[in-house]
């Protein structure tokens, strides 16, 4: 069974720093698959938007609004997909989903909620 175990959120002050995790597991032949993995978020009454993916081959790609700030990182070996957020913002206050593709499919975390006060 596929799963995508997200950790990490919380409730922070601006300006300060917290750090997501996610591990995948899955049957050999889903992990081996792994491609793209990486995290979205969703706010309250919005859509959901990308924040930052991976490829297994090391590729990043962020959403401007978190260029410099967040960092996306990954551990192969450990099926495991981290984002380290800093300098927090209220506006990135939104439930985070860990993301990934296998054999061209996508898969989705439950989520974990990110609050940031002002």
């Amino acid at each position: 069974q596929v799963r995508l175990v997200e950790s990490g959120g919380g409730l922070v002050q601006a300006g300060e720093s917290l750090r997501l995790s996610c591990a995948a597991s899955g049957s050999i032949l889903w992990l081996t698959g792994l491609n793209r993995m990486g995290w979205y978020r969703q706010a309250p009454g919005q859509q959901r938007e990308m924040v930052a993916m991976s490829t297994r081959r090391g590729s990043t790609n962020y959403a401007d609004s978190v260029k410099v700030r967040f960092t996306i990182s990954r551990d192969n070996a450990k099926n495991t997909v981290y984002l380290q957020m800093n300098s927090l913002k209220p506006e990135d206050t939104a439930v985070y989903y860990c993301s990934a593709d296998s054999r061209g499919n996508d898969y989705w975390g439950q989520g974990t909620q990110v609050t940031v006060s002002s």
